[in-house]
């Protein structure tokens, strides 16, 4: 398991290889197992694989140019009304990302997290065009697909950061 974690890296090229069937269901399952804060799971998925669906992210998200080429693309959602812990629905959702990353990686796929939420530009505009309801906040975009470049793995481990018992 040590390997999908160092080995995961930010895929931003995809090749035209469909994905197999049931790929998609098996990521959201992963998503789902994610931690939450009271077990109150406030996520929502909506996976988009519409090629004119996602030529417009770009407009909307700076550092999207990767998506029309992916062969799909998850946006997490959050739900802040049923999030009885505050603002822990942020946390809940950035769990939900790494796991869908995370999966991607151990399933021979690549993909890249794209922060939505908190710049409300993006946010707006995201749930505009997907039609997401006013009480659903895009959280996250996570383009995939299989990779058309490598990476290898980094160690980003520095332990001048790392503190033991008091600062």
């Amino acid at each position: 398991m040590k390997d999908v974690i160092t080995s995961r890296r930010s895929i931003r090229k995809y090749t035209d290889q469909p994905l197999p069937e049931g790929t998609i269901e098996t990521i959201l399952r992963a998503a789902t197992a994610a931690p939450s804060a009271g077990n109150e799971q406030p996520w929502h998925f909506l996976v988009i694989e519409d090629k004119e669906l996602l030529a417009k992210v770009p407009e909307i998200h700076e550092y999207s140019s990767m998506v029309p080429s992916a062969q799909a693309c998850i946006m997490v959602c959050g739900e802040p009304a049923v999030a009885r812990h505050g603002d822990m629905w942020v946390q809940d959702c950035a769990a939900a990302t790494e796991n869908i990353l995370l999966t991607l990686n151990a399933l021979g796929l690549g993909g890249v997290w794209l922060g939505c939420y908190p710049k409300m530009s993006r946010v707006t505009a995201l749930a505009q065009l997907f039609g997401v309801p006013d009480n659903i906040v895009p959280f996250s975009l996570v383009p995939f697909g299989y990779p058309a470049e490598e990476k290898s793995p980094r160690d980003n481990y520095r332990p001048e950061r790392v503190h033991y018992n008091r600062w």
